[in-house]
């Protein structure tokens, strides 16, 4: 699976589980569609809006849409690389 494609399935995901409709998260519904498909990316705004509109932070999105992507990754192991990845950073 691509990032694409496991982002549009944590909007997906995130969407039906507070019964949206694809509409009401802030573009049309073609092209929430195409990105919940994998078959759009979004740019980094768009992603916060849409996470606005889902009452998500941005960053829960893409968290989901990590362990979607690696499936033999849970998110113990994902937190603890990232905290890595802050600390050589800083």
């Amino acid at each position: 699976m691509t990032l694409d494609e496991a982002i549009g399935l944590a909007i997906k995901l995130s969407r039906q589980s507070q019964g949206l409709s694809q509409e009401e998260i802030g573009a049309s519904q073609s092209f929430v569609s195409d990105v919940e498909r994998g078959k759009k990316s979004m740019t980094v705004q768009r992603l916060d809006a849409f996470a606005c509109r889902l009452g998500v932070h941005p960053a829960a999105l893409m968290v989901q849409a990590a362990l979607i992507a690696n499936p033999s990754m849970n998110i113990d192991l994902l937190f603890d690389n990232i905290k890595n990845d802050l600390r050589v950073k800083q």
